[in-house]
């Protein structure tokens, strides 16, 4: 059974989560040529002007109308300006589980966008397209991501050894593949219970009611 994510638009009290246009291909490139971007994904480094519309054109559409995942640019609601990216991936429409993981620029970090965007996503994920699982693995090292996973409430499952590989900066200023450990974390609905409440008491967010 395979379904396909809806175009959709999703609002919180910050933040505008809406599909990836041809607008947003220079922040996207200065967003994905970031250090701490380029240490802990994959994207090709550098990023390129023609990589970014490669992924808003053609990749990201790809994904989506083949029902395996879904890409959204995070926006923040009141100056358009693009915060990140969250990206759904490797979905299983039978076990109606999927991966999420998302990417912060570098200027909007330490606000809770990445915490508001990713649990506005699994809110939509579990209550309005029903789905049983939400997915996010993440570095051993990658602390911050960690710290997004448990504070949208999410339970960690164990480690999966020599899963991941990271990037270091060598000495000639080259990339250089390093590899390290997977932490799996999941949600499920009945893990979302109190996790809007944790975060408006952090300041990361005041509400999800206005969605679209």
């Amino acid at each position: 059974m395979t379904g396909t994510f809806p175009n959709i638009s999703i609002s919180t009290e910050r933040l505008v989560l809406r599909p990836l246009d041809e607008d947003d291909v220079p922040a996207l490139t200065e967003m994905m040529n970031d250090e701490q971007v380029g240490a802990w994904t994959d994207v090709p480094q550098p990023f390129t002007e023609e990589a970014a519309r490669g992924l808003i054109t053609s990749y990201a559409p790809a994904e989506r109308e083949s029902g395996r995942g879904l890409g959204l640019a995070v926006t923040e609601f009141l100056t358009q300006r693009l915060v990140g990216v969250v990206q759904l991936a490797k979905t299983n429409w039978h076990v109606r589980s999927t991966e999420l993981s998302y990417v912060i620029a570098p200027w909007a970090r330490g606000e809770g966008y990445a915490s508001e965007a990713a649990l506005a996503t699994a809110q939509w994920l579990l209550g309005d397209q029903k789905f049983e699982r939400v997915e996010l693995r993440t570095a051993a090292d990658n602390t911050a991501s960690q710290q997004v996973a448990q504070k949208i409430g999410c339970i960690s499952e164990g480690v999966l050894r020599g899963a991941c590989i990271a990037r270091v900066r060598t000495e000639d200023g080259t990339w250089t593949d390093v590899r390290t450990d997977y932490i799996v974390w999941s949600l499920l609905p009945e893990d979302l219970e109190g996790a809007g409440e944790e975060l408006a008491d952090t300041g990361g967010f005041t509400s999800y009611s206005d969605w679209n």
